[in-house]
């Protein structure tokens, strides 16, 4: 490390997750977790249309809230990893045993020092808004996305398509769950929002750049929520978003979040 690295300004973030159960549904299958005393937020969509989505889910999270401080990134993305894949075969044994099958989709954001890791399966996602600039980080793995992929429809096209619900990857759905992992450099000012697809289906890349950049990180939650549901909510919607920022004379392996609930 050189010793310009070594006299950066730690990093630390405030955080504030919201859900809200939507306009038509009448149970909420989404899950997520807020947990910026270890840097790590999780956003889980039950499978829509299948049996006890709420509960898969909510195993995900569950199995998530249990790990503990990490002292490494990547000793962090592995503990990440370990407990998605316990999901997993929890959910393919709870499925064989009551022959309905339930799964998730799942996208975790993982802070640490000055970097972070993100690790998703299904169409929930990551954004990044840096200097005013908004980035999807994650690509959704879904039926559309492969259209799309292949050139047999356009993204405009894509919008409100009868395959748009159709994801390929997600824990439970099948014995050997591939997650996508990713790693990025974190700076003061950006912010992040984790969110299920409820959010995507109604509101577009640039009213969540706008609307992101409200605030706090809990007005932006809000307003992210209420735009939602003014346009319909046809879906559960979830969101997490996290702001980072600096705090001298903390060592970044040391740092610690402060939640601020919406």
């Amino acid at each position: 490390m050189s010793a310009q690295e070594s006299a950066a300004p730690a990093l630390t973030w405030t955080s504030a997750t919201l859900s809200h159960v939507g306009n038509v549904r009448r149970l909420n299958e989404d899950s997520c977790l807020d947990r910026p005393d270890i840097g790590l937020w999780v956003v889980a969509d039950g499978m829509g249309g299948h049996a006890a989505g709420d509960l898969a889910s909510q195993l995900v999270v569950n199995m998530l809230d249990s790990l503990r401080a990490p002292e490494s990134l990547n000793g962090f993305i592995d503990a990440v990893e370990d407990a998605l894949l316990k999901a997993n075969a929890r959910l393919i044994k709870m499925a064989t045993d009551t022959n309905q099958t339930s799964g998730s989709t799942v996208v975790a954001l993982l802070a640490f020092g000055r970097h972070a890791a993100y690790i998703w399966a299904g169409d929930s996602r990551l954004y990044r808004l840096r200097q005013g600039q908004l980035r999807q980080l994650s690509t959704d793995h879904s039926q559309i996305e492969l259209y799309i992929e292949k050139g047999l429809l356009t993204r405009e096209e894509a919008a409100g398509h009868p395959a748009a619900n159709m994801v390929t990857r997600a824990v439970g759905g099948s014995p050997d769950l591939h997650l996508d992992v990713d790693v990025t450099d974190i700076e003061p000012g950006d912010r992040y929002v984790l969110c299920s697809d409820g959010l995507d289906k109604h509101v577009r890349d640039a009213d969540i750049a706008e609307l992101l950049a409200r605030g706090t990180v809990g007005d932006a939650a809000r307003a992210l929520i209420d735009t939602t549901l003014e346009r319909g909510a046809t879906d559960n919607v979830t969101v997490a978003v996290i702001e980072i920022s600096e705090r001298d004379g903390v060592p970044p392996a040391a740092q610690r979040g402060a939640s601020a609930l919406g």
